[in-house]
């Protein structure tokens, strides 16, 4: 039997993220002059597959499907990745600078949502497969024996942070990967070797980018006096609305910062609307039920006996963790703001069928665990 309360948990955010689309999405739709439920009416299609895939899924055999999907996410969503910057601009929008979104018409996609799955899906299976077969090594094998897997980081970090401008996806992917490394058995030696060569690579992308050396001083200046935060836009406004919205919030559709004032609020910036109209009260309901979802996934991955599965879901219960606390962190004013969506709530469909599509491959685990 699948657990029945992770699939019943994340269908609830999921509906909290969809009534909030609506409501968050009035400036764009007046601007752009869309019809009312132009926003609602996308995030509900993106809603209905992505509880369908989670419906889907549970019902397949792990020991069957698991592997075939996660080489298939990896290896399709890595060569999309390689190739985007190839594409021409009708095929594939620069914002910024940066190509994250491919157009299909009527609708887009961003494949490095999907990639994230397959790359833990895949790191999963191969990293039970290689090292748990060695026992304990010398620091130079390990080197050895990682290597590869770093290399696949590393293009990932060049194909999202540098290409794609998107360095929050490229610390989540780094920060769980690591973590993945000491659970299969990496000495504190090689793990110390990585993270301070990952800092290293972090400071590196961040000089080297203006406009994210530009987000550090922005950030730097709102934590220094509250006169100074009107030289930071979006953090000042960040704060305002979860000031303006208080415990309780101004009501559903009564939020003022969403009109203009704070740009991305139903995506980047959807805990900052969320606050505002329906207060720090819901934001705590959000933050209990998001991590009584990785409870779940944790309870899972502890009583799992097959060690790739175990894998997988430590990865997945990790990478909505840091998404959550990245986003959480940065519209709060305490770290800097990184474009990194909330799951199951952000607006876009991408990321809800992402997030979906790993909660599902976590409920066709589940079936594997004997709850008597």
């Amino acid at each position: 039997m699948i657990d029945k309360p992770l699939f019943v948990a994340t269908t609830i955010l999921l509906t909290l993220g969809l009534i909030m689309s609506y409501s968050l999405s009035s400036y764009a739709v007046m601007k752009f002059q869309y019809t009312d439920f132009h926003f609602f009416i996308r995030q509900f299609v993106a809603v209905a597959i992505g509880i369908a895939i989670m419906v889907w899924l549970s019902r397949l055999d792990p020991d069957r499907w698991f592997k075939p999907i996660g080489i298939f996410l990896f290896f399709t969503f890595l060569f999309i990745l390689l190739i985007m910057p190839l594409l021409p601009e009708s095929l594939v929008h620069s914002i910024g600078g940066a190509k994250r979104w491919i157009n299909l018409g009527i609708t887009s996609i961003t494949p490095v949502e999907f990639y994230k799955v397959g790359f833990i899906m895949f790191i999963s299976w191969s990293l039970v497969r290689t090292r748990f077969t060695q026992g304990k090594m010398q620091l130079k094998a390990e080197i050895k024996l990682f290597i590869p897997y770093v290399m696949v980081l590393f293009i990932s970090t060049i194909l999202i942070a540098v290409f794609q401008k998107d360095l929050g996806q490229t610390v989540v992917l780094s920060i769980t990967l690591i973590i993945l490394f000491l659970l299969v058995g990496s000495s504190f030696r090689f793990f110390s070797l990585l993270f301070g060569i990952a800092l290293g690579g972090l400071a590196i992308l961040i000089v080297s980018a203006p406009h994210r050396m530009k987000r550090i001083h922005d950030w730097f200046i709102s934590i220094d006096t509250p006169a100074n935060r009107l030289e930071t836009y979006q953090i000042s406004n960040s704060l305002d609305a979860i000031n303006h919205g208080g415990f309780w919030g101004q009501g559903i559709g009564n939020g003022q910062y969403k009109l203009g004032f704070l740009s991305e609020v139903n995506t980047d910036f959807v805990l900052a609307g969320i606050t505002e109209e329906l207060g720090v009260v819901t934001i705590i309901f959000i933050t209990l039920l998001l991590f009584y979802i990785i409870y779940r996934i944790f309870k899972i991955s502890a009583k799992i006996d097959n060690p790739t599965y175990y894998l997988y879901c430590v990865g997945t219960a990790l990478l909505i963790t840091f998404s959550f606390l990245i986003n959480s962190f940065g519209i709060a004013g305490i770290t800097p703001i990184k474009g990194i969506a909330v799951p199951f709530l952000s607006y876009g469909g991408s990321q809800v069928i992402a997030s979906s599509l790993s909660i599902g491959i976590v409920l066709m685990i589940s079936k594997k665990i004997n709850y008597n």
